[in-house]
């Protein structure tokens, strides 16, 4: 659940559910993640609030971008 009022950055926020959701493989290896749009749909926050989520994602070295294709959830770590 989305706190906008809360304490943690509403970026951050989808970025931890999103990064959960890899952690416990709904979200696997070299497949795609939700696009912006689906994220903007799912958790009702502005796009540029989704792709900061993206981008802390893709810091965290959660997943990696391909140009032109989207957004993929990375290897996992061994």
């Amino acid at each position: 659940m989305i706190d906008p009022d809360g304490p943690v950055p509403v970026y951050r926020q989808v970025a931890n559910i999103l990064a959960g959701r890899i952690s416990n493989g709904d979200l696997v290896a070299h497949r795609p993640i939700p696009s912006e749009a689906a994220i903007v749909q799912e958790f009702g926050v502005a796009r540029g609030t989704a792709r900061r989520a993206v981008a802390e994602l893709r810091e965290r070295g959660l997943v990696y971008t391909v140009p032109q294709r989207g957004t993929y959830v990375g290897q996992p770590e061994a």
